[in-house]
């Protein structure tokens, strides 16, 4: 990995020959974070330093608005170099993440083969299997000996994306068997390939989203799964470097909507994009909480009499909002990784209820004790509604956080649009009213 002090050390040095053997002996994400970090007037020099497959590696790792400017500053013909040694997978992202015009442009220099192969992956809808697949497999025709599958593999699969596993298919092109590489390696080279492959074949088809593949390879320790169409003909294969993008995406866009925020935010956004990602969450936000704020609005003459009120519901609301969020992660991480299923949604909600009972009834006897610490002689009665309502709101708390995500899963919605934020609102307006309620009966018929 480079370092901090390795950048600073690239960039002090002057000769353009040394940069361009440093630069060259590097890995390709390190080149890339070193690109990344120069000024922009400078990036297109140090790219230019790269040799031919270099280049084409750390232009992957680049980010999209970096590979944009590249695009813009460096010669045409070097630029269609770089798309067309990409990857049809890489190459698709990188489409995705251009203006049309500009993608135009690029898919006219591409060879027939090539511009095949990208309109192929950009021809399925996104979130989808087939949007991260590659058409660099390696497919073997049925009938063949072993020496014949190692040969064509020499000479023609070389520049294929993985070569671990290698597809069987008819001649219609359907996938029959898969095989893998230690198979053909350890096995006689006369033996037929239809003798030691699999008929086993995990699979998934184009329509498949990206997040139940992602689930399915991990269920299976899979490092590839081939992608077939409806008619069951093999198009191209998933491999886990996509994957690991995958779960990281959706991981943190899962995190980021949990917190109130936009979903595809990273650390070193431009400020622009963080105030337009977070804002309009933290605005409805406000919104909601003038629901809680109508809730104690009408019981401010409760709260004259019994000023302990507005010390304990803070607490009350603090502590409910906390559970709830708990609940909702662990729902949303189980839904997410394929842990749970809408069908288990009763027996998440039972262990939720019951673990729920347990720490309110704990959290219920805390918040009594401090009510009776903080409250006057005449004014500790308050201590046994605060505790109750405690109780109350964290069973509601438990519920709403495992109910809610499950409902959205169930009618095929992002259980992760449930925030954080949201459902503490709702919980703190629920609170605030039944508190601020009991009180003003209590007050009313025993005092």
């Amino acid at each position: 990995m480079l370092t901090q002090e390795g950048r600073a050390s690239l960039s002090e040095i002057s000769d353009w020959n040394r940069l361009k053997l440093e630069l060259n002996q590097l890995p390709p994400v390190d080149v890339g974070d070193f690109i990344v970090d120069l000024p922009p007037e400078r990036r297109a020099i140090a790219f230019r330093l790269l040799n031919k497959d270099q280049a084409t590696d750390v232009f992957e790792y680049l980010p999209p608005e970096v590979r944009e400017d590249l695009i813009g500053l460096l010669h045409a013909a070097q630029v269609r170099h770089l798309i067309e040694d990409m990857r049809p997978d890489d190459r698709a992202e990188l489409f995705d993440e251009l203006p049309a015009g500009v993608v135009r442009r690029l898919i006219q220099n591409l060879s027939p083969e090539e511009r095949q192969a990208t309109a192929t992956i950009l021809g399925y809808p996104e979130g989808t299997a087939g949007r991260i697949m590659t058409t660099e497999y390696v497919r073997l025709r049925q009938g063949l000996t072993v020496a014949d599958a190692l040969s064509k593999i020499r000479l023609n699969d070389e520049d294929k994306e993985t070569i671990y596993y290698a597809y069987v298919t008819d001649n219609n092109r359907k996938l029959t068997q898969v095989v893998s590489l230690r198979q053909l390696l350890f096995s006689l080279p006369n033996a037929l390939i239809g003798d030691i492959a699999s008929d086993r074949v995990i699979k998934v088809r184009t329509e498949m989203s990206q997040e139940e593949t992602a689930q399915l390879m991990k269920r299976y320790d899979l490092l590839a799964v081939p992608v077939v169409d409806r008619e069951d003909r093999l198009v191209g294969i998933v491999t886990i470097d996509d994957i690991v993008d995958v779960l990281e995406e959706a991981a943190t866009e899962d995190i980021q909507k949990l917190a109130g925020g936009g979903g595809d935010e990273s650390a070193l956004s431009p400020p622009s994009v963080t105030i337009r990602k977070r804002l309009p969450w933290l605005v409805l936000n406000i919104g909601l909480y003038i629901g809680a704020a109508s809730a104690i609005a009408p019981f401010q003459s409760t709260i004259a009499v019994v000023p302990v009120l507005a010390v304990i519901m803070p607490i009350l609301a603090n502590s409910s909002g906390n559970v709830a969020f708990q609940v909702l992660s662990v729902t949303v991480r189980g839904l997410g990784v394929g842990e749970v299923t809408p069908d288990d949604t009763f027996r998440v909600l039972r262990k939720e209820l019951l673990a729920g009972i347990g720490t309110a009834i704990a959290l219920g006897i805390c918040l009594a004790l401090l009510s009776l610490i903080w409250a006057h002689p005449e004014e500790r009665w308050v201590s046994l509604v605060a505790g109750l309502v405690m109780v109350t709101n964290i069973c509601i708390a438990c519920t709403l956080g495992t109910l809610l995500p499950m409902g959205l899963k169930r009618i095929n919605l992002d259980p992760a649009l449930i925030s954080g934020p949201l459902l503490t609102t709702t919980l703190d307006t629920v609170g605030f009213l039944t508190f601020l309620s009991l009180t003003s009966l209590t007050l009313k018929y025993f005092f």
